[in-house]
């Protein structure tokens, strides 16, 4: 690591901590020629994922967006948030370890449903109605049929 005081290239780290978010580590650094010291910050480094719409268009992938979906699904029903930040957090890393640049929202939504379904089924359907844009009484129908199958 470069001092920013003297330009030196040689250093030694004296003391090393994670940082407040737990997803950054805090190093004090001592430079080895001219004696002074200095932090620097450690992230990982993410590659962006793009989220390929149904229009065909393109934009940065954004859990916010996830988690105010599963939200709006969930509301009145007797779900902890810990159990949505989790499905947050599951179809997250099932996103960044598909090693994909690029997933579609139709995957994203699968994987959404997936979780919901095992969450609340009510919540499920709620997703399901507005994410496969039910069209009349009759697709809703069938997909309540296939959930009572399966169970």
């Amino acid at each position: 690591m470069k001092c920013m005081y003297c330009g030196c290239l040689e250093s030694k780290v004296v003391d090393s901590r994670a940082a407040e978010d737990g997803s950054t580590i805090r190093r004090r650094r001592e430079c080895m020629a001219c004696g002074r010291r200095f932090t620097t910050y450690e992230t990982v480094e993410t590659t962006p994922i793009l989220v390929i719409k149904a229009a065909g268009t393109r934009e940065a992938f954004d859990e916010n967006k996830i988690k105010n979906g599963i939200i709006k699904a969930c509301e009145k029903r007797p779900v902890p948030m810990y159990r949505i930040d989790k499905l947050v957090e599951d179809v997250k890393k099932q996103i960044y370890n598909s090693l994909d640049q690029e997933v579609t929202s139709k995957q994203i939504g699968e994987m959404v449903m997936n979780g919901l379904k095992e969450i609340d089924e009510v919540a499920y359907v709620r997703f399901a109605s507005v994410y496969r844009s039910f069209k009349d009484i009759s697709t809703f129908m069938k997909e309540l049929e296939k959930m009572i199958k399966n169970k």
